[in-house]
């Protein structure tokens, strides 16, 4: 099958199939001067907008490709693992950010209510 046609199975777009090819993460045979897709480029394909979904970029896809239409499994579980990490390193930032912004918004609050007992005017 020709780009247009993988392009609508997989919702990647001709341009970015051009890009997974050129990057080493697809090899497609040609027949004449047109690219001729396989099943497997297609799930491939999918596999790729999949993993772009979790957040992996597609250079962290070079170096986790093992074949033409395979990862290397061991390396993407310890991506995974790396990533979660990741993960729970920004929540816990978050959190940190969460209990600053709600001990700033006491003491705001504090002082408007320090205001109001002092002028016996309500703000």
């Amino acid at each position: 099958m020709y780009i247009g046609k993988v392009s609508t199975l997989t919702g990647a777009s001709e341009r970015a199939i051009r890009l997974y090819e050129e990057m080493g993460l697809l090899k497609v045979d040609r027949q004449g001067k047109y690219r001729a897709y396989t099943q497997q480029d297609v799930e491939f394909i999918q596999l790729i907008k999949q993993a772009q979904a979790l957040g992996v970029q597609l250079s962290e896809l070079v170096e986790l490709k093992d074949g033409n239409h395979d990862l290397d499994w061991r390396q993407v579980g310890k991506w995974m693992e790396r990533k979660i990490a990741l993960i729970d390193e920004e929540i816990q930032a978050l959190e940190n950010q969460k209990g600053q912004i709600k001990q700033y918004k006491k003491n705001i609050d504090d002082c408007y209510a320090a205001l109001d007992s002092d002028s016996g005017v309500r703000v």
